[in-house]
């Protein structure tokens, strides 16, 4: 009697050893860490080749409370963000306050511009010229002024002289004609800044005179 009860205990002890080790093994699977950031199992970036990065909460917001004047061209005014830095050169008048910039060029021409001519001889410059030039699209749009043939594109800004960043920034390029004159306003800052109303505002207050 006293060995079948020996023998007994014997296997239950067995059983729980067995049953401890299995637990064991489980919990060591189960633990186990996944692959770290940047292995191979990551997705690849979209972003253009060698282009600068665009940033989703990007500092090029122009505030609500902007105020407005009005810039004084030949044959026709432009209202421009009170208070930003003005400069010459090129034959443009440029008006930039941080990353953002509202810049002018007046010069005549013999016919309107037109979806055509924009896409055949503008783009083709602008690629020459904007670094990392991308996304160009030709429309007409109607502002206060009128008919207007806009053209919107991306590329990279100038390196900074301070920081050395370089930021992807966002065009719209509007070309008015009137009486053999082309006036181009383009309106540029950082890709993904929310921008639409100021440059809605800037863009429909163009007025000839």
């Amino acid at each position: 009697m006293a060995a079948h009860v020996q023998t007994s205990a014997m296997v239950g002890l067995a059983l729980v050893a067995a049953v401890t080790a299995g637990c064991s093994g489980s919990g060591s699977t189960a633990s186990k860490a996944p692959p770290p950031p940047g292995s191979s199992s990551s997705s690849h970036s979209s972003a253009p080749s060698n282009a600068a990065p665009t940033e989703s909460n990007p500092p090029g917001d122009i505030p609500d409370s902007q105020v407005y004047v009005a810039f004084g061209g030949p044959g026709f005014t432009v209202k421009v963000p009170e208070g930003w830095a003005r400069t010459q050169g090129g034959g443009a008048t440029a008006f930039t306050d941080k990353l953002n910039t509202v810049r002018i060029q007046a010069a005549k021409a013999a016919t309107a511009p037109t979806v055509g001519s924009v896409t055949n001889t503008v783009v083709p410059q602008l690629r020459a010229q904007v670094p990392k030039f991308a996304s160009p699209k030709v429309s007409e749009v109607t502002r206060h002024a009128g008919r207007v043939v806009l053209l919107t594109y991306q590329g990279d800004s100038a390196k900074d002289p301070v920081t050395g960043k370089v930021v992807r920034d966002a065009f719209e390029r509007y070309a008015f004609y009137r009486s053999g004159q082309e006036v181009d306003l383009t309106l540029s800052g950082p890709v993904n800044a929310d921008n639409v109303d100021p440059w809605r505002i800037i863009s429909d207050s163009f007025v000839w005179r």
